[in-house]
């Protein structure tokens, strides 16, 4: 199968938050294959991370590491200027940026438990760093084709909220469905052969769920490298006609 809808060539493939669980599986899935021509990985370290640096040991100048930390808009015009060196057009964007309960976020349980920092720190990371990373790549992605993936939450869906809790981290991510489905209206405008998806990878062993996996029932915790090559599928499933939509990691629809 394709990479994405449309790829005649090889691929220019751009990983937000690559330094470690599904951003990490994710460049090493793609430099895999032979479709891709080069993987830029982002991370606020990815020049010093070691995982990053077995897999650039393994394939060269495929993969290009770059540091950048995507809540600060002018690292990220930096680094748009950085990869405009190299190339004209990214055909793949994957922002797998998000937080729970890390850098003051909080997986609150009720409504006493919300703070205005948690809040703020939620929306800064799940919400805003994603579409800003998308609006500083414009220029990047406007020939055909080009397709923009960020990872959201199932429990960002406002219709499938059934069990309540974890104000800030739902909010951020139903904020985040909402930026990329408006998004992606704009993008077919300037670009008809453009993607923009929601994407939720399951509950996956990384950082994010570690203090929650005792309740995730057996056989419903995935591994980074099952959950990268699931995305990856998706990609190939879903172009333009997709655009601006919610999808989990099984090939199901998300209600908003």
């Amino acid at each position: 199968m394709t990479l994405i809808p449309g790829l005649s060539g090889g691929a220019q493939v751009l990983i937000a938050g690559a330094s470690r669980g599904i951003g990490l599986a994710l460049c090493a899935a793609l430099l895999e294959r032979d479709d891709v021509t080069q993987v830029c990985a982002v991370a606020r370290h990815a020049s010093t991370c070691a995982e990053l640096a077995k897999l650039a040991e393994q394939h060269g100048q495929r993969l290009k590491r770059v540091d950048c930390d995507a809540s600060d808009e002018h690292a990220l015009d930096a680094l748009v200027s950085k990869i405009g060196e190299q190339c004209d057009h990214l055909h793949l964007v994957i922002s797998t940026l998000g937080i729970l309960h890390q850098d003051g976020a909080k997986a609150e349980k009720s409504l006493s438990q919300l703070t205005l920092a948690s809040l703020q720190a939620s929306f800064a990371t799940n919400t805003f760093a994603p579409i800003l990373l998308l609006k500083h790549l414009l220029p990047l992605l406007r020939k055909q084709p080009a397709t923009f993936v960020a990872l959201s939450a199932r429990v960002g869906s406002i219709g499938d909220n059934r069990l309540g809790g974890w104000y800030s981290y739902r909010a951020s991510k139903a904020a985040l469905n909402q930026l990329l489905h408006t998004a992606g209206i704009e993008l077919q405008r300037l670009n008809p052969a453009s993607t923009v998806l929601a994407i939720h990878p399951g509950t996956t062993d990384t950082q994010l769920s570690q203090p929650f996996q005792a309740n995730v029932p057996e056989g419903q915790l995935f591994e980074p490298a099952f959950s990268a090559h699931r995305i990856i599928e998706l990609l190939g499933a879903h172009g333009p006609d997709d655009s601006g939509t919610f999808w989990a990691w099984d090939n199901k629809p998300i209600v908003w």
